[in-house]
């Protein structure tokens, strides 16, 4: 799962928080992070089981709502800045969208800024895996850069390289970025329903309930 990049937020973790509001070059990426994260946490119940916590900002918010959770990250670095945050207020361990064990059933997926990482074949076994394990009525829930079609999503490398951001160009074409009428075979195939919202001009909330 995305190992490739694992190097990347080793060397990220220190200065993550800090990107979300300083990095101009990802402004519109971030915009309005803070109501996205709490977008997230409010379809959440019961046990949350987190992909890619990084610092624990989701978490915390999973956290002030009184859910249980379970956050799978697989940097050390970021597994060592959100235990610092977070304390012993959820279990932290190490794992990914693919390589996980959990103690308890759980009812809700969830996961923000991260699941471009997994190629969409990977996207799609990690799905079957969530189905396997949700019960009826269970959801997955995912705040991610994706697009309406492709071409959506070559127009967004266009317009970044035109604006001079070239690290988000990069970043565009690098990973795994996919689209919404993949995301919506991938969630029905595997018994869930498909649900998205824009947020900003990048993110899109898919909700999958089982």
């Amino acid at each position: 799962m995305g190992k490739e990049f694992l190097e990347i937020f080793e060397q990220w973790a220190d200065s993550y928080d800090d990107s979300l509001t300083n990095d101009k070059e990802y402004e519109a990426v971030f915009r309005h992070y803070d109501r996205i994260l709490t977008n997230v946490a409010e379809r959440s119940a019961g046990h949350v089981v987190e992909f890619g916590p990084g610092t624990g900002n989701l978490t915390l918010k999973l956290i002030e709502k009184g859910l249980t959770v379970t956050a799978i990250e697989p940097s050390p670095a970021m597994r060592r800045l959100a235990k610092d945050k977070i304390g012993t207020k959820a279990q932290l361990i190490e794992g990914d969208f693919l390589h996980f064990k959990l103690d308890s059933t759980p009812n809700t997926f969830v996961s923000t800024y991260a699941f471009h990482h997994l190629t969409d074949q990977e996207k799609d076994e990690a799905i079957k895996q969530y189905s396997n394990l949700l019960p009826k009525g269970g959801k997955i829930v995912f705040a991610d850069t994706m697009y309406v079609t492709k071409e959506a999503h070559y127009q967004a490398i266009k317009g970044a390289t035109g604006k001079g951001q070239n690290n988000l160009a990069e970043d565009l074409q690098r990973e795994y970025y996919t689209t919404i009428p993949i995301l919506t075979e991938i969630l029905e195939k595997n018994g869930f329903s498909a649900r998205f919202e824009k947020m900003n001009d990048f993110v899109w909330i898919m909700e999958g309930k089982k």
